[in-house]
């Protein structure tokens, strides 16, 4: 007979194997014991898991010469960006579509949307689709394409061509970098499509960032500031002059 051990490491093993990257509590939720628990399990098995952060993901993540981004960037700045969507979550309206765009920084905002609002909520990425299946009256709708391990997103012409088929009211979107004079940037090349359809498409857009990507320039340029309603870090949120 399988020990209960030897069964949660099973278990956690097969969840990685289809996410490549789950949050501790997550695990604690799918295995029904507590974190600690999880820990010693990791730790007691360090050919199959590996720490980032808060987040388990696969030993040969780490061994490998780039390690999994997305997992990396978890828990930089995470009050930060949990304040950020606090304040974002007040354009979250019921019987509306929502965008959420990928990265760790929106993963908090989908915590926040309230148990009784019956949304739609488009997305591209993994973990940000993994939170919404989390709230029973929310509507996923999953832009699909080539599959991106950096960023757990989805790129690619299927994707781009179901937002032309959806009416979005609020798109809040991410960035890794926000120079007052150039505008906002990413780190990855294939988001840059996927965040200019919905920008163009959305009747009201919001940039979400934390404090400490003012004044950073990444190499994937997507929008002047301009276009976005407002900009909303920590602090609150700032309303940018229309052009």
């Amino acid at each position: 007979m399988v020990s209960r051990k030897t069964a949660r490491i099973i278990q956690l093993a097969d969840a990685l194997s289809g996410r490549r990257v789950l949050h501790l509590r997550d695990a604690a939720a799918l295995l029904g014991v507590s974190e600690m628990t999880v820990r010693r399990d990791v730790a007691d098995n360090p050919g199959q898991f590996a720490f980032l952060g808060g987040h388990i993901v696969p030993a040969g993540e780490i061994e490998s010469d780039a390690p999994y981004e997305l997992a990396r960037e978890a828990d930089s700045h995470a009050a930060a960006k949990r304040e950020a969507c606090i304040h974002a979550a007040r354009h979250i309206r019921p019987d509306e579509t929502i965008f959420i765009d990928c990265g760790t920084t929106l993963e908090y905002l989908v915590d926040l949307i309230p148990e009784n609002y019956s949304i739609t909520a488009v997305c591209y990425s993994l973990n940000v689709a993994e939170k919404l299946t989390h709230k029973p009256n929310v509507r996923i709708v999953m832009l699909g394409g080539v599959y991106h391990p950096s960023s757990a997103s989805f790129s690619g012409n299927s994707g781009l061509e179901t937002l032309d088929s959806l009416g979005i009211n609020v798109a809040f979107l991410s960035a890794a970098g926000v120079d007052p004079g150039r505008g906002a940037t990413c780190v990855h090349f294939h988001e840059v499509s996927v965040k200019q359809k919905v920008i163009s498409l959305a009747r009201e857009s919001h940039l979400v960032i934390d404090l400490s990507k003012i004044g950073k320039l990444k190499p994937a340029f997507f929008a002047p500031l301009h276009v976005f309603r407002s900009v909303i870090t920590e602090e609150g949120e700032t309303l940018v002059p229309a052009q």
